[in-house]
Formats: structure tokens, sequence, C-alpha cells
């Protein structure tokens, strides 16, 4: 069996969550970057993003700085946190909690 991808895992919570939007602050290659992911979709806020899903946005070298979970619908003016700066492995621990 095939092991899932850290972003295919995030986007499969999404789905499990659909009620929550994943905000995914990292890097790569030295260059930072913000992942938005929601109903199993991810897309970069900061660079373009492929139009082929089978192109993976958070890539497996994609260094995760901190994740935030916040309340659906998604309004960057006004956003609604449910929780801030989470890390890697607080995110891995929610991942665990519903089976993933």
């Amino acid at each position: 069996m095939i092991k899932d991808s850290l972003g295919k895992k995030l986007e499969q919570y999404t789905l499990k969550k659909p009620q929550e939007v994943l905000i995914v602050r990292g890097e790569i290659e030295n260059k930072s970057d913000v992942i938005l992911i929601f109903k199993g979709f991810s897309s970069s806020l900061m660079h373009p993003t492929a139009f082929d899903p089978d192109i993976p946005v958070l890539p497996d070298v994609f260094k995760i700085i901190s994740i935030d979970r916040v309340a659906s619908p998604y309004n960057p003016d006004s956003p609604r946190y449910i929780q801030q700066n989470l890390s890697l492995s607080d995110m891995e621990f929610l991942l665990s909690d519903i089976g993933l």
C-alpha cells in the first residue's frame, strides 16, 4: 500500500471536516508560501497553482512552519480561527485522531 503524502492527508482531513479550512504556512527552496486547503483541494496564495490535481501543491519537500484551522466559509478579511500556529506534530495528532 502506498503511504499518502502529508499534502494528501491534509486534503483528506478537509474532506472529513468540511466546516474547516487549513492555512498552511511554510517554505520550499527558501521561498515562503501559504497554502489554503478546503474540501479536498489545495491552492497556493502566493504562487501559481497547477491545473492538474495530480501535481501536489504541497510537495513532500515543503517545510511546514505553522498550520491554522479556520472556520468555513473562509473570509480573508475576517477569518474565524479555530486554532492558530499549530505545529506539524500538533496537526499529525489531529490527523491520526480521525484515522488519517
